[in-house]
């Protein structure tokens, strides 16, 4: 079990909220202490995008952002180099990434190099879960706890057996949709995805995909352990909000999680 495993499941236990946020590597100069405001402001976890060229499941604000840090010359080695000069207090990272990464540079290594980088879990979204044996192995030999995804579109068994091989939580894509996608008529559906999920599986739920303010993220606690907010934080960053700013954003969807479990 490690880091994000341990976490999310000490605070599902606790009957306290999860909140993980996002922040694309290398998407600034001082990307590094956004990272360290949202820890600062309450984050339980903190996925780290690895910028690529052709992000498909993510919609305009992340495909900028990872845009605006390829053209800063952003790349997994140096995200990983600047990573290794944080310290996080204990609060997990998790690589956010896409397979073309890890598969061009070998399963083993890429999870060794981010173990070695003080990243504790690893998501992969564009890899399906009937694929993904190797990089499993490959993670849980480095030490990572590697998250898999379900989608409104994943059958009730399939819920099931995805959710046993998924470690430190089960992220759940609320809608068939890129990140970033809202409307409160899919808040809905979004719930009954994570319900369904929750029935299922033993590790912690988390919502991902569309949750982009304080209301929404409470609503979606009732529902789940806690969830994923990525697009709204990075559309702040990509208007210029500085770390002071991010943080307050953060604190703010903390105390409305917390606050919907209060």
């Amino acid at each position: 079990m490690a880091a994000v495993e341990t976490t999310l499941g000490q605070a599902r236990a606790a009957g306290r909220p999860s909140l993980v946020t996002y922040v694309t590597g290398g998407i600034r100069a001082d990307w590094t202490d956004l990272l360290a405001a949202m820890i600062d402001a309450g984050a339980d976890a903190v996925e780290i995008g690895l910028p690529f060229s052709d992000p498909m499941l993510d919609g305009p604000v992340i495909q900028q952002a990872s845009e605006a840090a390829l053209r800063r010359g952003a790349t997994p080695a140096a995200i990983r180099s600047e990573l290794g000069r944080l310290s996080p207090g204990g609060v997990p990272l998790i690589a956010m990434a896409y397979a073309n990464h890890a598969y061009r540079h070998g399963l083993g290594r890429y999870c060794r190099e981010l173990a070695e980088a003080g990243i504790s879990g690893t998501i992969i979204p564009d890899l399906p879960a009937a694929e993904a044996g190797d990089y499993l192995a490959a993670a849980r030999a480095a030490g990572l706890d590697a998250t898999l995804m379900v989608t409104p579109a994943t059958p009730e068994n399939d819920i099931a057996a995805i959710a046993g091989r998924s470690r430190g939580f089960l992220y759940v894509m609320s809608v068939m949709a890129t990140t970033g996608t809202t409307s409160r008529s899919a808040d809905t559906k979004r719930w009954a995805v994570a319900a369904r999920a929750r029935r299922r599986s033993p590790q912690p739920v988390l919502i991902g995909f569309g949750i982009d303010t304080p209301d929404r993220a409470a609503a979606a606690v009732g529902h789940a352990d806690g969830v994923i907010v990525a697009s709204a934080l990075m559309r702040r960053v990509l208007d210029g909000a500085s770390c002071a700013d991010i943080g307050r954003d953060v604190a703010r969807l903390r105390a409305a999680v917390d606050q919907a479990r209060g």
